[in-house]
């Protein structure tokens, strides 16, 4: 690897600050103690970048922490040859930059000393306080020694944890590993890969979250020039090739500054460069460059309603690209982002991409929750930044609502390889959507998420008994995914003993659904059937519509081989007139004994068999299909007491409570409801499917008259969804 590959974001890095030389620092660090009233010459970048956010900031501490960090460490090297004091004076100095309070800084200068030599959590707190100490315990790995090959998702989980009290802890371990990635390449090949491949699915999403830019643009750049090599060579070429290029986005700066200028709107634009793995994903969606999209035009103002002003003098005097504008400022990112993008047209037919914020915003949008200080400190930056929720607690910044369900989950997530993998799965979700709860509440779900998730992240395991859900006050099948903005109401059955069907799997995004629905399916394997078992880190199918939902040339979940076994270990088999031929039961009719059976031959050689009055069956010999003989077997005994799923329709007028009343009929009657589906009423009248597991047989004439007895249902019938002939 070329010495710029290894150091991808010099290029970019040139029209910016220059980096500080560490192995100078490290030459400072080494000449010896300093007096107590003289800052060491060592720090003097950190005070500076300190003081330019803070300052009226007490550098004493700084000092104080600076030489126990450097007395400690003294001796040791890193990898690269450096005193390994250069590492946290580097990280500490990546958090000054980004405007980090002065306890950050101490436990950053701090935060190896635990972990790499003699000094203690106790001689910490007696010297720097409680916080600091909180800080660098949660930095510090867990020893190899004691957890083997799960020492780093331990770790990991430990670190989390801790960042849920305070995002610092976070904050420090993002530099740690930037800094870190900036000097990999003295490690060999193999260990740059794994370390990157960690930082790629952890520590990158992470920081997204988190809203520290700053870190997430270079990480993502280290990565790329580590795994994609070629890759990164080509996009280096790219960028080399237009920065010795005259830049379009000059002219357009300097026109949109003559705009604002003339329009009484005191503002700073800056032409603000892609970093390489943005180029990348340009390249790779547009195929050939064009010279605007090496980068975007930063509009920085003073006050929020001037960002619109900016806008609307844009759109005036600039061809606007609608499709391109976006309001983050009127609805933030997850992550606390906030700002106008639009694109305009140029000279020439140059399309620009805008940026519009306030100086504050752009400072959170760099810097994230760094940029929000003390998470304790109650002063009127962070009180500007917290609100209060709809259920009366403080919507706190420093813990949004994706961390705290992560912390909820991995609660439950007790093996290490469970964790890694389900940690892993959490974080490749990169957006998150805000769902309405119909009692004012709120939920913060993943992209893609469903009506399950929803179910578990508002009741947690009682989301077990959910039956079904009003979507945007339509009925809907938890299978049904949402989207951002929407109104959920979850129905829950009385019925404390039901639980979900192992075709959730399919729905569930989150891991606290998945991880509650496979806990419960472990507990009671009888009502596991088909290959849905397996743990909650296993990989996801697509999203797709509820099985038991009718669909024309759809395969329902209940035509599966009729081998399979029932809920209680037994079900009724059947015999055909085709020795050895697969045999299934048909999803459109779900015949049951005593039902009138005969079967089809379909494609496979499989034999398909249905109900006599299932309309399938009139139309397979409306087109000459042969039908196959079929009856059903009486293994020892079996005399209809084996337990069968049959599908029931029951039509209804709409009426408050209808749901709830069949569905106590349903319990009353001992059968177990597999999955229940709610069609948006139509003319006051409702339809309701339920795939139902029965203990025996002979209990569902009784079943559906106790259905059809509930006030309002006037009709209930075995289900004869279409079927396609085949």
């Amino acid at each position: 690897m070329s010495a710029e590959a290894a150091n991808p974001g010099a290029p970019l890095r040139k029209r910016g600050r220059a980096r500080i030389d560490l192995r100078r620092l490290g030459r400072v660090a080494l000449l010896g103690p300093v007096s107590r009233d003289r800052l060491p010459d060592a720090i003097g970048h950190v005070a500076e970048a300190h003081r330019a956010h803070c300052p009226d900031a007490d550098l004493t501490v700084l000092s104080r922490a600076y030489v126990l960090a450097e007395s400690s460490h003294r001796g040791q090297m890193r990898k690269s040859g450096e005193p390994y004091i250069t590492h946290p004076l580097a990280v500490t100095l990546i958090l000054a930059e980004l405007g980090a309070g002065t306890t950050t800084l101490t436990a950053s200068l701090l935060h190896d000393t635990v972990e790499d030599t003699e000094v203690t959590l106790d001689q910490v707190r007696e010297e720097f306080g409680d916080e600091v100490c909180y800080l660098v315990d949660g930095v510090t790995k867990l020893e190899k020694v004691d957890y083997g090959a799960a020492a780093e998702p331990e770790t990991f989980r430990k670190m989390l944890v801790a960042t849920g009290n305070d995002v610092r802890v976070m904050s420090i371990k993002l530099a740690d590993r930037l800094h870190n990635m900036r000097t990999l390449g003295v490690m060999r090949p193999e260990k740059q890969a794994r370390i990157a491949k960690v930082t790629r699915d952890v520590l990158i999403p992470l920081a997204e979250r988190l809203g520290v830019q700053a870190l997430k643009t270079e990480l993502e750049d280290l990565v790329f020039a580590i795994l994609h090599p070629e890759e990164y060579e080509r996009t280096r070429a790219l960028i080399s090739a237009w920065e010795d290029a005259q830049d379009p986005l000059t002219e357009i700066a300097d026109s949109v500054r003559s705009t604002l200028r003339e329009a009484g709107i005191s503002a700073e634009v800056l032409i603000r460069p892609r970093h390489f793995v943005s180029v990348h994903r340009v390249r790779g969606k547009r195929g050939e460059m064009r010279g605007t999209d090496f980068g975007r035009l930063l509009v920085l103002v003073g006050e929020d309603a001037d960002c619109y002003a900016v806008l609307g003098e844009l759109h005036t005097c600039f061809t606007p690209v609608i499709s391109e504008f976006k309001d983050f400022i009127a609805a933030p990112k997850f992550n606390l982002y906030q700002s106008l993008h639009t694109a305009v047209v140029g000279p020439e037919g140059a399309v620009a991409e805008v940026l519009i914020r306030t100086h504050r915003m752009h400072k959170v949008a760099e810097a994230g929750v760094v940029a929000l200080g003390n998470p304790y400190a109650q002063d009127a930056t962070t009180a500007a930044h917290q609100t209060e929720s709809s259920d009366g607690e403080r919507a706190d910044p420093t813990r949004p609502g994706w961390l705290s369900r992560l912390l909820d989950w991995q609660e439950s997530a007790t093996d290490s390889d469970t964790f890694w993998a389900t940690l892993r799965a959490d974080l490749a979700q990169d957006r998150e959507i805000t769902v309405f709860r119909t009692d004012g509440g709120t939920l913060g779900l993943p992209a893609g998420a469903s009506c399950v998730d929803a179910a578990y992240a508002q009741y947690g395991d009682e989301a077990h008994g959910c039956i079904g859900a009003r979507v945007n006050g339509r009925l809907a099948t938890l299978g049904t995914a949402l989207n951002d903005g929407d109104t959920v109401q979850l129905l829950l059955a009385q019925d404390a003993s039901s639980g979900p069907s192992p075709e959730w799997l399919d729905h569930a995004r989150t891991p606290a659904a998945r991880i509650a629905i496979t806990t419960w399916l472990d507990a009671h394997p009888e009502c596991v059937q088909g290959p849905h078992r397996g743990r909650p880190d296993a990989p996801r199918p697509p999203a797709q519509p509820a099985e038991d939902a009718p669909r024309p040339h759809a395969r329902p979940a209940e035509d599966a081989p009729n081998s399979r076994a029932g809920a209680a270990g037994r079900a009724p088999t059947v015999a055909v007139g085709a020795p050895g031929a697969p045999v299934r039961l048909a999803g459109c009719c779900t015949p049951v004994p005593p039902d009138g059976i005969t079967g089809f031959t379909v494609r496979g050689g499989a034999v398909t068999v249905h109900r006599e009055e299932c309309p399938a069956v009139a139309r397979m010999r409306e087109v000459g299909r042969t039908a196959v003989e079929a009856r059903w077997n009486d293994p020892d005994g079996w005399s209809g007491t084996a337990d069968c799923r049959v599908t029931l329709v029951a039509e209804s007028f709409g009426r408050p409570r209808l749901l709830a009343d069949l569905t106590e009929a349903i319990a009353t009657a001992e059968a177990a409801i597999v999955s229940a589906t709610v069609e948006p009423p139509s003319e006051q009248r409702v339809r309701h499917t339920y795939t139902l597991q029965l203990p025996d047989a002979a209990g569902l004439p009784g079943l559906m008259r106790a259905m059809r007895d509930v006030p309002g249902v006037y009709d209930v019938s075995r289900a004869q969804q279409p079927t396609a002939t085949r």
